[in-house]
């Protein structure tokens, strides 16, 4: 059985972010550009904040991978912080100016971050340890892993995709072919119709004016899953479950569901569920797919798709009410640089943390030291499964 794990470390304002990833198998190839370019995917979107305009995401490989292709050690990954120079005086992990770290402090936590709770939990006064490690910029670690898993699951032929289906109450077009799924996937803000795309950035100027943020909804997919990835078991092998615990843990993401989710509480059984048939090669197959592709906590064959909602970012220009941790006093939300809205950027990162999941629910099913042993047993898994239903048709 095959062990998939990843750590990160590392603040949003610190000198850097360090990803180490264990468990991938050996002879994988990891084309370095086409990590940064991940990265890239995930800074892009109308309406980021100023951020995005200065961090470049410098990537650096340290080891596991030799000669472009991984050695089965752990991979590790540092992402600079172009703004570290800025910073070090408040943010050094050894040796801080305490003039400094009195002009970072951060005393009135914003209401729907993790201030006050992380706060209270870890006993600091000054929150700003907790904004540092809560930030969405940590997320960019999870880009870095999650694209070593995506190159890891395209080598067996399944391949990971993402759209955004809604921004501020404006809804536009979700893919339904392979050219709408490639013109989402080349668009900036996730859309299939550049008729679409102008929509969300009229959406998103109206809320910038006033000094307001976003949230939205996107979908993301998965093509070439065989049938059986995952388990039943026992519940903390359950595929959707943990699919859904992986985009529930980006941050601003409050609903996970997988197909049609909430529609189906709605509708009756005879609507709900995907008739089994078998096709002209001798293959079980669905005509609908209302389920999501995941039966029982089990890919079932089919495309597998999840639909997630973003809340607005809760850092406001007009700040929200709050009070100081320092004299418990009314005030008003400390204010950070922030996005009007990151809707586009999510819906990379939770193509990332589906990638990741996808990888480890695969080699811990198939294992494997080699990528050569992994695709063998992967190819054999899959033949069995369709030999099974062209022995029965």
């Amino acid at each position: 059985m095959g062990t998939l794990r990843f750590l990160t470390s590392g603040e949003s304002h610190g000198r850097g972010l360090v990803t180490v990833v264990e468990g991938l198998p050996a002879g994988l190839p990891v084309p370095a550009e086409r990590l940064k370019r991940e990265l890239e995917r995930r800074r892009q979107g109308y309406g980021r904040g100023g951020r995005m305009k200065i961090e470049k995401d410098q990537l650096t490989i340290w080891g596991g991978v030799w000669n472009g292709k991984t050695t089965g050690a752990p991979c590790g990954i540092t992402i600079e912080n172009s703004e570290w120079e800025a910073w070090r005086s408040s943010m050094d992990p050894q040796s801080c100016d305490p003039e400094a770290v009195k002009e970072k402090s951060i005393y009135c936590p914003r209401p729907g971050h993790a201030d006050l709770p992380g706060g209270l939990k870890y006993g600091h006064e000054n929150m700003r340890p907790v904004l540092e490690r809560a930030s969405a910029r940590i997320t960019a670690s999870w880009a870095a892993a999650g694209a070593l898993a995506k190159l890891l699951i395209e080598s067996l032929g399944i391949q990971v995709r993402s759209a955004v289906t809604n921004i501020g109450g404006v809804s536009v077009k979700a893919p339904s072919t392979e050219e709408e799924w490639e013109a989402a996937s080349n668009s900036s803000m996730g859309c299939v119709l550049q008729s679409d795309e102008e929509r969300l950035k009229e959406r998103i100027e109206e809320a910038m004016k006033v000094g307001d943020s976003l949230g939205g909804t996107f979908v993301v997919s998965v093509k070439g899953l065989p049938p059986g990835i995952g388990s039943y078991v026992e519940w903390d092998r359950r595929l959707d479950g943990k699919i859904a615990g992986a985009l529930m843990a980006i941050p601003g993401i409050k609903g996970v569901e997988i197909g049609e989710g909430f529609r189906l509480a709605n509708a009756p059984g005879s609507q709900a569920h995907d008739g089994i048939f078998i096709d002209e090669k001798g293959m079980f197959k669905r005509r609908t797919n209302h389920a999501g592709g995941i039966e029982g906590g089990m890919t079932n064959g089919e495309e597998v798709v999840v639909r997630a909602a973003m809340k607005p970012i809760p850092t406001l220009t007009k700040p929200l009410p709050s009070v100081r941790m320092d004299t418990m006093k009314a005030s008003f939300a400390h204010r950070e640089r922030s996005d009007v809205c990151a809707v586009p950027s999510a819906r990379i990162v939770a193509e990332a943390m589906l990638s990741w999941v996808i990888a480890e629910a695969v080699m811990e099913q198939f294992g494997g030291d080699t990528l050569e042993e992994v695709k063998e047993r992967f190819s054999s898994y899959v033949n069995r499964v369709r030999r099974r239903g062209n022995e029965k048709a």
